[in-house]
């Protein structure tokens, strides 16, 4: 077993680890600034997912979304 390429692994994924803590904490922080300001979060958070989608599926999600309220009486 090669001792030092594991501990390298390890400490490489720690490092990320502890990347992605202090990445969390600043989106947060994004996040608490938007509500100061009179955003509303959930919003944001969904826009955000949004953008990550293409045009066809988004306009898909929403017609499936509609055709569950409809039936639901919503």
């Amino acid at each position: 077993m090669n001792k030092e390429l594991l501990l390298s692994l390890v400490e490489r994924i720690e490092k990320l680890n502890a990347d992605a803590g202090s990445i969390a904490a600043d989106i947060k922080e994004i996040y608490k600034e938007a509500t100061m300001q009179g955003f509303d979060a959930k919003y944001i958070k969904k826009c955000i997912a949004l953008r990550k989608k293409d045009k066809d599926e988004i306009e898909e999600e929403d017609e499936l979304m509609q055709m569950y309220r409809f039936a639901l009486g919503l």
